[in-house]
Parts: C-alpha cells; structure tokens; sequence
C-alpha cells in the first residue's frame, strides 16, 4: 500500500510507502493513449468559448492552453455550419421557359392633366418603368424634345394635384422626384433584373411567396410562442428554441452574415415582383434578429472577419441599433 506524495527533494517520479521506502510513482505505459478530458470538460469549454477567447477559457476551466485548442479544434463547433448554410441559400438559378415575367407592351398614351407636357412626362414615366432598356432609352430621347426644364413641369404638376384635391397635402407625395428621369431608369432597371432573377430562382412568382424551407424552419420552432402587442416574440423566449437546435445555430459570425444576406436577398426579390409583399413572416423576422444577435456573442475567427461585420453594420445602415454597441464590443475584445 502507497501514499501518493513527494517531497521537495525527492523525484517526482517516486512515491513513498507507508513505511517511509521509496517507490516507483505510476506512470502512464509508453505507448498509451493520451487521458481524455471528461465530456463535461468539453460541453464547459465549448460554451465559454462562445463568448471568451482561448486564453481565457483556459483561465476559467483551469486547462492548458492546447487542451482548449484542441477541444474547440475537433469540436468542429467553430467552423462555419454547413447546415446553417445549406438552409440558408436561395434556389440556384434556372435557365426557365417561364412567361411569367413577358415582356412588357408601351403603354397606351392618356390625358391625365390636360397639359401636354406634363402628360407627356407621366407617360414618358411609365415607359421607363417597363425597366426595359431599349424602351428606356427611347423616353430619354423624348425628355429631351419637352422644351420647358423638366423641374418647372414638377412644379405645375404639384399645382394641379393641389387645386384638384383642396386640403390634403399627401398629393405633393405624387411629385417627388417627378423631374429625376434619370434616377427612374436606374431603380426601374434593377427591378426588373430582380423580376428576372426571382423567377430564375424560384419558377414561379407563386413559388417565391411560398415559405422556404428556411421560414418554414423557423415557423416550426416558434410554434406556440406568443406575441405582444406590438405583434413580436420576447427575444430570450425566440433565443432558447433557436439555442435548442445546434444543428441549425450559426458556429461563425461569417454564419450570421451569410444568413442574414439570405433574408435581406428573399425579401428584395419579393419586393421587386409585389411592392408591398417584401416584408417577412414574424417567425421569419424573429429568426433574422435571432443572427443579428449572434454577432454580439460569437467571437471572430479572424481579423478580416471582424472587418466583414463592421463593414456589413455600415453598409446595412445597423449602427444605430440597440444591439450595435454589443456587437462592435465583440469585435475588438
């Protein structure tokens, strides 16, 4: 029988017995496998990690810094989750025989005012709307044949919708940006690419609508949540049915981007073919604050991954939101 202990002058390798001889310490055999953290170990580091750098989940569960290295390393938990992108994508494009988006007619010509050159605009208008390159650039050509500036004719048709509707101010909506030709071309243009493209993607126009898979995902997991007021879910409720599905939980912030590219590109192809169809389910947009969350608790990878956040945050106009200071916290901790 042996007590395990040295002291300071004597090899670690040795023990001592109860009679105070010297013994041989036991060693692990040459060859053996290496001992395993406990899966506990492993469930602990891996949920600091989301939120803690290297160095300090090591300091926190008191294991080597390798050990935590390794663990995260073949976790596969913090590279990108190729289920969440499979999900997450739209349909590839098809080359289609679909006519659902036919080529536009020119539109029938009509007196709306009475006033010729202010007609004349408002038609000229609907041409460019078509989206249609060569019916764009033959208005064009006809704006130029109009003799009076094109603002003055803004003017005298804001003066019309006026003395036609006496007291409701909501008619000078009508006349914003009536003279910008120019800047109709440009946005009629990318509509009818994205028509295009929609219909590239999905078929149909009836298939666009349709939940995808991805909204339909999120509907299944919210099910039974309720709402507010204000017609929201509470956001830690959304975030404990999101967090019991690890198979779909973002393992990057180069997830979350992609995600949340995946929402914003579905609801614009929707606007381009329904003006007022763009905006998502309420499941669907829960989710889509449920990635936007994400960026403030998942640690980025690398720097140029954090530059990608920050520079998704500008460019999508989110640094004013509330999650934002988080966010940008995360990024340089």
């Amino acid at each position: 029988m042996t007590e395990k202990f040295t002291t300071g002058t004597e090899s670690p390798c040795m023990t001592k017995d109860l009679f105070g001889m010297a013994q041989p310490a036991r060693t692990r055999k040459q060859g053996a496998a290496p001992m395993k953290p406990p899966v506990s170990i492993k469930v602990q580091v891996l949920a600091l990690r989301r939120g803690h750098s290297l160095r300090e989940v090591a300091a926190k569960t008191g294991l080597p810094l390798g050990t935590v290295k390794t663990i995260c390393s073949r976790s596969g938990a913090f590279r990108d989750n190729q289920a969440v992108r499979n999900l997450f994508t739209l349909p590839a494009i098809q080359t289609s025989t679909s006519t659902a988006l036919a080529l536009p007619t020119l539109p029938p010509e009509s007196v709306v005012t009475g006033d010729k050159e202010i007609d004349a605009v408002l038609w000229l208008r609907e041409v460019i709307k078509t989206g249609q390159a060569d019916l764009i650039e033959k208005a064009m050509l006809g704006a130029k044949r109009i003799k009076t500036p094109l603002k003055e004719l803004e003017k005298r048709y804001l003066e019309h919708l006026v003395s036609k509707n006496p007291g409701n101010w909501t008619v000078a909506f009508q006349t914003f940006n009536f003279a910008d030709l120019e800047g109709l071309a440009r946005t009629s243009t990318q509509t009818l690419t994205r028509k295009n493209e929609a219909v590239a993607r999905f078929g149909s126009t009836d298939n666009l609508f349709t939940d995808t898979p991805a909204e339909q995902f999120a509907i299944d997991t919210l099910t039974g949540l309720k709402q507010d007021r204000m017609m929201m879910f509470d956001d830690k409720q959304v975030d404990a049915r999101f967090n019991d599905r690890p198979d779909l939980m973002p393992h990057t912030l180069s997830d979350c981007l992609h995600e949340l590219a995946y929402w914003h590109d579905l609801y614009t192809l929707r606007h381009a073919v329904h003006r007022d169809a763009g905006d998502p389910g309420r499941e669907a947009y829960a989710r889509e604050l449920f990635a936007f969350r994400c960026l403030a608790h998942i640690k980025p990878k690398t720097k140029p991954e954090a530059v990608a956040v920050f520079r998704w945050l500008a460019d999508s106009e989110r640094m004013d939101d509330t999650e934002t200071e988080g966010i940008l916290l995360n990024l340089i901790s």
